[in-house]
């Protein structure tokens, strides 16, 4: 690789876009003195992503975190009344949420008292197995809540996961934060769930820097989460609380952020499905395969361009809680020697979300694969020998740099460099 040198401007993931409006946006707020909580940024933000996504109602909140936290609460309260003023509204009962994804997904239902029980991911999209889930109705049948992520701005197999949640009257909050913009079926993501939720977070198809949103078709749930957002303040002259509130409306500022990208959307999108097409034509001489979805189907928004190597071409590789070791190997490589050497040249890859049942923190919690109880194959993966399908593809898949201010010649050195580590 001595031809090539690494790049003197790094290359990075995925990083905002910015492109003028803006700042328009912002000097609007900061000049009508509108800097908190409230102001026309925020009502357009609400407005236009409601008719962009095709939902009736949405409610800008400071995160997708937040944006998730308060749909659980609902979903819980929905299922099972109100909550305490302690403990949460899913306390004692089990949810089922997607495996391989960010623990931003997980992480509301145990702020609620939730217990995840993680779902296994299929090789189709990398989203949730609709088999997985049905196995999982078969050995926890009383549940009724779903937390189901589109995966890297790819739609999962909606129709199935809805049908499954139908048959058990469960209850579905859809995590699109990756996803917004995606369709499947020709209906935008964040619309099928009973909540929906997106992120505006720095490195998403488009950014407030922070922020996210929650979508329904119903006025009594959008009101509730906004009056939840804003420290449940009930309607009195003075300040009233008869629920347990939150911190959690998007500022005026970061939705002038926000509002100055929407129009930009679909340009967005575009660039980031060339990325995906440019590595898709310039590794198919490799033995590995671009992260899949259903053309037939679905249109992801491809946030981010991933790839994994076909088993018969991974090198050995080794992978502790916080290190990886690999064996180079003539022919054949692996996702520690590619983003290794990724870093080397000054490009950022990643790799992909470390599934959910494997973290320290939830190996505790059930794990249900399309056979059953996974659980007996968990540290399979170490030796890259696990049959479940969420473990199989983080330990060869990885996340190559997406950003949609990458240049051709940047990229076609980035496939370069990935050749050259089966060489």
């Amino acid at each position: 690789m001595s031809d090539i040198k690494p790049f003197k401007n790094k290359v990075w993931l995925a990083t905002p876009t910015m492109h003028g409006d803006e700042i328009k946006y912002i000097q609007d707020a900061y000049e009508s003195n509108w800097m908190s909580t409230v102001g026309e940024n925020i009502n357009e933000v609400e407005r236009q992503i409601a008719e962009k996504v095709g939902c009736k109602y949405a409610v800008a909140l400071s995160a997708g975190t937040a944006s998730l936290h308060l749909a659980i609460r609902l979903a819980g309260e929905t299922l099972y009344g109100k909550a305490p003023v302690s403990g949460g509204a899913l306390k004692g009962h089990k949810v089922f949420c997607s495996d391989v994804t960010f623990s931003a997904t997980v992480n509301p239902v145990t702020y609620e008292g939730g217990e995840p029980v993680f779902i296994d991911t299929e090789y189709d999209t990398w989203n949730m197995d609709p088999k997985a889930l049905a196995k999982a109705f078969e050995i926890y049948p009383d549940v009724r809540l779903i937390v189901v992520a589109h995966l890297y701005g790819t739609p999962g197999k909606i129709d199935e996961i809805r049908a499954i949640a139908k048959a058990h009257n469960a209850l579905i909050v859809e995590d699109a934060a990756e996803s917004l913009g995606a369709s499947y079926k020709g209906k935008q993501t964040g619309t099928f769930g009973d909540f929906g939720c997106i992120s505006f977070n720095g490195n998403k198809i488009i950014t407030g820097s922070a922020g996210g949103m929650f979508l329904t078709n119903s006025e009594h749930d959008a009101n509730k989460v906004r009056k939840w957002s804003t420290q449940s303040r009930e309607n009195a002259a003075w300040y009233q609380h008869e629920e347990i509130g939150y911190n959690y409306r998007m500022s005026n500022v970061i939705a002038g952020v926000v509002r100055g990208q929407i129009p930009y959307l679909e340009e967005h999108i575009a660039q980031k499905k060339a990325i995906y097409e440019h590595y898709k034509e310039g590794l198919k001489d490799l033995p590995v395969q671009m992260n899949p979805y259903d053309k037939k189907n679905s249109e992801p928004n491809f946030w981010l361009s991933c790839m994994i190597i076909n088993p018969e071409a991974m090198c050995k590789q080794v992978r502790g809680e916080q290190d990886a070791l690999y064996l180079s190997e003539p022919g054949k490589s692996c996702p520690t020697e590619i983003l290794e050497t990724l870093a080397k040249y000054n490009a950022e890859g990643r790799p992909i979300w470390k599934p959910m049942h494997m973290q320290p923190i939830f190996r505790n919690h059930g794990f249900i694969t399309k056979d059953g109880n996974g659980r007996a194959n968990t540290n399979a993966y170490i030796a890259g020998e696990s049959t479940d399908a969420g473990v199989d593809i983080f330990n060869r898949g990885l996340c190559l740099p997406s950003d949609n201010k990458m240049t051709p010649e940047e990229q076609d050195i980035i496939i370069k460099l990935i050749h050259n580590c089966f060489e």
